[in-house]
């Protein structure tokens, strides 16, 4: 019996379009992934807000999925998806981001900027992105709880 594989919507703008094509190839050849591609399907100009969109809505639709936006730089992406309610974008541009993004953030979205790195490292962030777990330690679930909208303000004795 086969494992459930996770879902991973990914999304790009035009400038993404070569990274994303490569990406959604390489997580495709993974047992325990399995990449569902919103967009944009050519090289011809969209705006990056209505594909964050729409992968944004899948991963709130899915939970346990994840998603990958990659635009020019990565920026445009992260600003629109995190704009979205349950969204929590991170902008990575070395492994390490991405490790610490999912480790203490819980990050569900991974945003790259295909001008600013190249596939190698693209591939390598991807990959640590997709299987770090998120750590669950009550310090992060409190501080993400504080990310969403309807969050209560802080009490200053609680912040340590």
């Amino acid at each position: 019996m086969q494992a459930k594989q996770t879902t991973i919507y990914i999304g790009s703008d035009h400038a993404g379009y070569e990274m994303k094509e490569a990406l959604k190839k390489y997580i495709g050849e993974k047992a325990d992934f399995k990449a569902v591609d919103l967009g944009a399907f050519s090289q011809d100009s969209l705006d990056y807000p209505d594909i964050a969109r729409e992968v944004c809505e899948k991963i709130v639709d899915e939970k346990g999925s994840l998603g990958i936006l990659i635009c020019g730089t990565g920026i445009g992406m992260m600003m629109s998806a995190n704009k979205r309610e349950g969204i929590r974008a991170a902008v990575c541009t070395v492994e390490l981001m991405a490790k610490m993004a999912r480790l203490h953030n819980d990050a569900n979205v991974l945003c790259l900027g295909s001008r600013i790195i190249g596939m190698d490292l693209a591939k390598n962030i991807v990959d640590t992105f997709l299987t770090t777990p998120f750590e669950n330690e009550e310090r992060h679930v409190r501080r993400i709880a504080k990310m969403e909208p309807n969050a209560k303000p802080a009490n200053p004795e609680e912040s340590c």
